[in-house]
């Protein structure tokens, strides 16, 4: 059996994709030129980089009033904000670069929005999608402090902003989400009703660090581990099959055999970041390879064959995706450390 016998489609946000592999959000996409090389290596689309809700909100009114409203706690906070005035593009220069890249790129160009309230994201949602963009990612990026507020309202907040997005848009729409939420599928179904035709899991939080010489709270950067993808193999079997919206994975995926068992798990896509981050975007075509070899070594000759094979609603034990496994993996380990 031979490459071009392996057939890697699959659909996307109600666009074929060439391959399953997709580069999501990170500073490699403020580039033309990498963007390029992404499709060569064998991407299936590209997720932009984000416009921040910040840099949207800078448009209309100063950033230090707006901070300083957000921060009259702790005024030192305002430090952790970046200069908005020169990171990434700037809004104009966000749409010009999803210009760009549709004019450069035969695959589907996915633009980002990052942020946690409706503000002016409709108004750019709009001018997003003229620029052409072929969907459009709404990055959530929000840690509920108050705690006078219940988790229905945080909830609601999300339904809100898809909504709003939606009644402005043609092209269709990605929920990026962190796995922080009480009733995961019942919330994914809500999403899906409010208008999301796919759900990205999950966002990384990054946490930051203490400086205990300098006594201050500091911002740390980890790029994902392989060991991540466990927490997404995990929710995306659950919620296949129990919501309309396609699920793409990302956080995790370094390698082909964990783009299969995403595949397996019931997305559509696997998103690479980090991964690429640390060996170059070429990496993508050994993570290709890897899938195809494992394909034809195993019978299998399209990614549809695979998608949700190992999903709750498939598996021979699903309490494999309940308490059982959680008896038995630390029943196990007491067995393994026994003494004979």
């Amino acid at each position: 059996m031979t490459d071009v016998m392996i057939d890697l489609t699959t659909c996307y946000l109600g666009k074929t994709l060439c391959s399953p592999l997709v580069c999501s959000a990170s500073p490699l996409c403020e580039d033309v030129g990498a963007l390029r090389r992404m499709e060569d290596a064998g991407a299936g689309a590209v997720v932009l980089h984000s416009l921040f809700e910040e840099q949207i909100r800078r448009e209309g009114l100063d950033l230090d009033q707006y901070l300083e409203q957000n921060t009259d706690t702790y005024a030192e906070a305002v430090s952790y904000f970046p200069d908005m005035n020169s990171y990434n593009l700037g809004p104009d220069g966000y749409l010009e670069h999803v210009r760009r890249a549709k004019a450069a790129l035969g695959i589907p160009v996915i633009a980002s929005l990052n942020g946690c309230t409706s503000g002016g994201w409709t108004e750019y949602a709009h001018l997003i999608e003229q620029a052409g963009a072929d969907a459009l990612e709404l990055n959530v990026y929000y840690l509920p402090t108050d705690p006078w507020r219940v988790a229905a309202d945080v909830e609601r907040q999300y339904e809100d902003l898809v909504r709003a997005v939606k009644s402005c848009l043609t092209i269709p729409v990605a929920v990026k989400l962190s796995p922080f939420f009480t009733a995961p599928v019942e919330f994914a179904s809500r999403l899906t009703a409010a208008g999301a035709e796919a759900l990205v899991l999950f966002n990384r939080f990054y946490q930051p660090d203490f400086d205990l010489e300098a006594l201050e709270v500091v911002p740390s950067l980890r790029l994902s581990e392989p060991s991540e993808l466990l927490l997404r193999l995990h929710w995306t079997a659950i919620l296949y099959g129990n919501v309309s919206a396609d699920l793409a994975v990302t956080g995790g995926v370094h390698s082909g055999t964990d783009a299969l068992k995403v595949m397996m798990a019931g997305a559509r896509v696997a998103m690479l970041t980090s991964a690429l981050l640390r060996h170059g975007i070429d990496h993508l075509k050994k993570v290709r390879a890897e899938m195809v070899r494992w394909m034809e070594e195993h019978g299998y000759t399209t990614v549809r064959e695979m998608q949700g094979s190992m999903s709750l609603r498939s598996v021979a034990d699903p309490g494999a995706y309940q308490r059982a496994n959680y008896m038995k993996v630390l029943r196990s380990y007491a067995l393994r450390g026994a003494a004979p």
